[in-house]
């Protein structure tokens, strides 16, 4: 096997420059030829590399300073949303206190209309029971009353005779007069 660089240095394998033909040795034909486009590449690829290179690179500080940013605003707002949060349980436990004391007044001021009514309607009741006392043994006076006066006329009229009514009569209209007499 040949040496590799003898394909370079050596004359002899080089093919004359009017021939035109495929050079088979696959070992002297690629090296030249990746070493011809990576030179290409490097010289001409160099500031189109270097641009792309530079245009990533500032994306990509972009992209940081806009995620510095919006993690800046997001933990400002998180903080905002903290300081409302605390606030409204704040206001809360107020809303709660002041409902369970003002449940606790209602209850007493119910409890203590309850006991007024319920007064009321016991002096209601005694005075209801009272005036239907009353009225009941005003019903018996008057009853009583009737019996005892019937049985009085019934009386009066079973002993007394017309002469004895009539000295009665007689009596009573002499007293009206001796009444109206002193009074005037």
């Amino acid at each position: 096997m040949k040496n590799v660089t003898d394909s370079f240095v050596s004359p002899g394998h080089w093919p004359s420059a009017g021939s035109f033909g495929f050079n088979t040795d696959i070992l002297a034909t690629n090296p030249i030829n990746l070493s011809v486009v990576i030179g290409v590449l490097l010289f001409f690829g160099k500031g189109v590399l270097s641009d792309l290179l530079d245009n990533r690179k500032l994306r990509i500080v972009n992209t940081i300073r806009n995620s510095e940013e919006l993690r800046g605003r997001a933990i400002e707002q998180l903080e905002k949303a903290r300081a409302r949060l605390r606030k409204v349980e704040m206001e809360a436990d107020q809303f709660r206190a002041n409902g369970y004391s003002e449940i606790e007044r209602d209850k007493l001021n119910l409890i203590n209309s309850t006991y007024k009514t319920l007064e009321q309607l016991e002096n209601y009741k005694n005075e209801t029971i009272h005036f239907e006392q009353q009225r009941a043994i005003n019903q018996v006076r008057q009853r009583v009353f009737q019996q005892a006066l019937q049985g009085a006329l019934g009386t009066l009229n079973s002993c007394l005779s017309n002469e004895l009514h009539l000295r009665t009569i007689n009596a009573n209209i002499g007293m009206f007069g001796a009444m109206k007499d002193i009074t005037d």
